[in-house]
């Protein structure tokens, strides 16, 4: 079997994660992304298409302009719907995208004859865009009866939403985010995929306890409420507080496994708990602290992370941190709940379980 993943970018390197999965059970995968990652993640065969990018002047130019259509909230709010549709906001808009998907087409044309990418079986569709804004792609897919697979991770269903004429034709859409189940009427969820043999986990504690936080965006993560409870509680505690930020993959990592507890997030403003910062701190051995609604303490009860909120989290971490055997109990906790549920190959479990529910395999 053949699997294509089509993606704008390896955003935190799950791309290559899938391939490693795929391939271990025998079957062929290959990823195409629209443009270098930020990080130092493979890009597969990476088109470097004009146009699109995750560099700050792109983000903040598209934020700006999504401000004077939406409102102050500009392209971190939220959409409605059921599930939530992307239509352009105005004609100039309309007409941007044709125009980029003319230019992209001749790059893509290209790709698809020289590298044969229509002769895949199964194609995951990252972030539910394909090539085209106009789904082209993924209809003459569907056409020629190959099956796909839409993957959403966030903002694209939150804030962008689904393209119809993708949406109409993908037989499968899943996602990590637990939010996006009450986003769209046929999503299923799959745990990230994680290779949690990459780190050997510490379970010893510094002296001083090292505190770490990693936010790749300041907004979504809450860090205007983090970062000033943790440089209060350092000038109070015996504690080392360290803000990763601006650091390539391999910096933050080797930082990040320095620490003992990392605050991932709270106020909810990038979706529900947690992610992949989450997901390498608990395979190194590290406590994690998020904010967690009650709807995702049922979904996976038996976790190990600290649930905090905004104005809980000052008091809970300090009593945290005064309390040396509960860290060390939840670093072995949190390896070993991670291990279960986000090991890369148990997670393409559940895939491969879905793609039998289809009678794909």
């Amino acid at each position: 079997m053949k699997i294509l993943y089509i993606s704008p970018e390896n955003t935190v390197g799950t791309l290559s994660l899938w391939k490693k999965a795929h391939e271990k059970r025998g079957n062929q995968c290959d990823f195409v992304t629209l443009y270098p990652t930020r990080h130092d993640y493979d890009s597969g065969y990476c088109l470097n298409l004009p146009l699109i990018s995750a560099n700050s002047f792109y983000l903040k130019f598209r934020h700006k302009y999504y401000q004077y259509h939406k409102g102050s909230e500009g392209s971190f709010k939220d959409k409605e719907g059921f599930p939530p549709v992307w239509k352009p906001n105005s004609y100039l808009e309309k007409q941007y995208f044709r125009f980029r998907d003319w230019l992209w087409h001749f790059k893509i044309e290209k790709a698809i004859k020289e590298l044969d990418l229509l002769n895949y079986d199964i194609f995951h569709i990252e972030w539910g865009l394909g090539f085209y804004r106009d789904g082209r792609f993924v209809q003459k897919l569907a056409k020629m009866g190959k099956h796909i697979v839409c993957g959403y991770h966030g903002q694209d269903l939150r804030i962008r939403g689904v393209i119809e004429e993708i949406d109409r034709v993908s037989s499968l859409n899943v996602t990590s985010e637990l939010d996006l189940l009450e986003k769209h009427p046929n999503i299923k969820y799959l745990f990230l995929p994680f290779d949690t043999n990459k780190y050997d986990p510490n379970f010893e504690l510094n002296d001083p306890i090292r505190i770490c936080h990693g936010p790749t965006n300041r907004h979504f993560k809450g860090s205007e409420t983090i970062i000033p409870i943790c440089e209060k509680i350092a000038n109070e505690e015996n504690i080392e507080f360290v803000l990763i930020e601006d650091k390539s993959i391999a910096e933050a990592m080797k930082i990040k496994q320095s620490c003992d507890i990392l605050i991932d997030q709270v106020h909810n403003r990038g979706g529900w708990g947690y992610g992949m910062n989450s997901v390498e701190a608990m395979s190194m051995g590290l406590v994690c602290l998020t904010e967690l609604i009650p709807k995702y303490e049922e979904f996976i009860p038996d976790h190990p992370f600290v649930n905090v909120k905004g104005d809980t989290l000052f008091l809970t971490l300090k009593e945290l941190v005064r309390n040396r055997n509960r860290i060390r109990n939840l670093k072995k906790k949190s390896r070993e709940w991670v291990v279960k549920y986000h090991d890369l190959y148990n997670t393409a479990n559940t895939l491969y379980h879905y793609y039998e529910e289809l009678k794909w395999i």
